[in-house]
């Protein structure tokens, strides 16, 4: 009895000790068994490509490639001392550089020495097989453009992810998935086991087709720095809308700070990068000033509150007042004029004569009908609805104020698709950055805004205005252009009111005359007065430029009879003369 209860103290005692021996084992093993009872698990990632982005036709705007990244963990290299001078002989570096790196990251087992190295030199280090030296695989994007398109493109970040413009709006596309392979191992680290569930293969991104033409994007960049620049400007917006398809052809923003100006608009992200800067063309209301007037035109007549041919009491002299003595303004005064006139000539009064002929709900009726106070669904970051008054603050004051493109702020975007309503059946298009495919059979249309009639007279109107009103500087001797031009006053960031001498300017077109294909905008923010400020005079030629350019380059005949340019030549010096 008592040899048996020893015999089972004895066991007890000798499993609590192999207990004890196996938990140490585990938990810390001497270096020769260190290995073997590592994790018997490995992990392989494989790199998967972010998708590229593409123009219109193709032409890649950003793009990825595998580079590699040089690192050294100074914990197992074989000589510590040496190592700077080995890499730097295999790949061509300066020694003293690479082991400032290292002495600069002490206890650090991954120090980088090179994010990017070029192909020779990582096949170099494969090559040399040095310890502890070892090479990274990682993704870099390529623009090849430069910074051209940069504020719309936009940028990836350090884990290649995107920041803003386009890398950032169309990221769940773009983004590639890493593949990973795990396996079972054996202490030497050699594969012993690869179960076939445990393979995910890397999937690259997928493209994007914006519906930006690179060729276009470029004339638009050149010429707006070119017009901001020589005006002095605070900065220029410009916009190229297929009014066929509500494709974003090209879209460009600048901003110029002015030394000694105390400027209006800042963008702190832009500082950092271009391609961080918000995008004004959607982001930034303006008032619209006398480009507005064919919207405010269009309905009054559709309405019947105003016959093109109707002669109208506008004054001979200042100044005209409204029913509730509210003081209008022209730049010029031509007497009674007919409504027709009173587009074509840009007459201020004109315009309050026929707005307080409509109701309040009809003018903001009106407004809503062209998309303004509302998003254009661009999918653009940040974009504005713009600025209306609300219906329980609209007064007579908005009234008259609305009907010549005050007291209303729209964006760049807002205006170029309002305006294609002229230069189509007059109904909005849907908006789009993407490129049409091939299966899209037809275009999305918002709503018919007016009577296809309306529109077409619109745009004879209009027609007119670069014959007889104030896009006369503007004149192209290719195409028929149908606009309009505005030159407002810069409101003050804060405290309401705005600047006596400082101006918006702006000028909006399309072409050609009988079957437009495109609708242009530019508007120059904030120019120099001493230079010059009207719309018609500083960004009515801009816009003449990116029409001839862009219509020659789609390959669409001009529409100028070249016997009528000297005619109308002559015409128009004579006006000047008279005028």
């Amino acid at each position: 009895m008592a040899w048996t209860k020893l015999v089972v103290f004895a066991m007890i005692v000798g499993f609590g000790l192999l207990l004890v021996r196996v938990g140490q084992m585990k938990l810390r093993p001497d270096a020769q068994l260190a290995q073997a009872v590592s994790p018997r698990l490995s992990s392989l990632s494989e790199l998967a490509k972010r998708g590229d982005l593409l123009d219109a036709r193709h032409r890649v705007l950003a793009t990825s490639t595998v580079a590699y990244r040089l690192f050294v963990d100074p914990t197992v290299v074989s000589d510590a001392q040496t190592i700077a001078v080995d890499i730097a002989e295999v790949i061509d570096a300066d020694p003293v550089e690479i082991d400032q790196r290292i002495l600069a990251r002490p206890g650090r087992r991954y120090v980088v020495i090179d994010h990017e190295l070029d192909d020779w030199q990582a096949h170099a280090i494969r090559q040399a097989n040095l310890t502890g030296v070892g090479l990274q695989a990682h993704l870099v994007r390529h623009y090849p453009h430069g910074e051209t398109g940069a504020g719309v493109i936009g940028m990836v970040g350090f884990e290649h992810t995107g920041l803003g413009g386009m890398e950032h709006l169309f990221e769940a596309t773009l983004a590639p998935r890493d593949g990973r392979l795990t396996y079972l191992r054996d202490a030497n680290r050699r594969a012993l086991w690869i179960d076939p569930e445990a393979h995910r293969p890397a999937e690259d991104g997928g493209n994007v087709q914006l519906s930006i033409d690179l060729v276009i994007q470029q004339f638009i960049e050149q010429r707006l720095e070119e017009a901001v620049k020589e005006f002095n400007a605070g900065g220029g917006r410009a916009i190229v809308l297929d009014c066929r398809t509500g494709e974003i052809r090209a879209m460009c923003d600048v901003l110029n700070p002015r030394p000694d100006w105390d400027e209006v608009t800042t963008d702190p992200g832009r500082d950092i990068h271009r391609a961080l800067g918000r995008n004004r063309c959607v982001t930034d209301p303006y008032e619209p000033g006398s480009t507005f007037k064919p919207f405010v035109w269009a309905v009054a007549t559709e309405l019947g509150r105003a016959d093109p041919e109707e002669i109208l009491p506008t004054p001979s002299a200042p100044a005209y007042r409204t029913s509730q003595g509210r003081r209008i303004r022209d730049s010029h005064y031509h007497g009674p004029v007919s409504w027709r006139t009173v587009l074509i000539k840009s007459i201020n009064s004109g315009m309050a004569i026929v707005a307080e002929r409509l109701t309040h709900d009809e003018l903001q009726g009106a407004v809503a009908r062209f998309g303004f106070g509302r998003k254009t669904g661009c999918g653009l970051g940040g974009e504005s609805p713009g600025l209306v008054t609300s219906s329980a603050n609209w007064n007579h004051y908005t009234q008259t104020s609305v009907a010549v493109g005050h007291e209303i702020a729209v964006t760049p975007m807002q205006m170029v698709r309002a305006f294609s309503v002229f230069a189509r059946d007059g109904t909005l298009p849907a908006i789009r950055i993407t490129a049409a495919t091939t299966e899209d059979e037809t275009y999305p249309v918002r709503h018919q805004v007016i009577p296809p009639e309306i529109a077409k007279l619109v745009r004879e109107v209009l027609r007119d205005v670069m014959l007889e009103g104030t896009g006369r500087n503007a004149q192209s001797d290719r195409y028929r252009i149908f606009a309009k031009s505005g030159t407002a006053q810069l409101p003050k960031p804060q405290g309401g009111g705005y600047f006596e001498d400082r101006y918006v300017s702006s000028f909006i077109g399309g072409a050609p005359l009988d079957d437009p294909r495109i609708v242009v905008l530019c508007v120059i923010d904030d120019p120099d007065k001493s230079r010059g400020h009207y719309g018609g005079a500083i960004a009515g030629p801009v816009v003449r430029d990116i029409i001839d350019y862009t219509l020659t380059y789609l390959g669409v005949e001009p529409d100028v009879d070249q016997a009528l340019v000297l005619h109308d030549s002559l015409r128009l010096d004579d006006l000047s003369v008279r005028e």
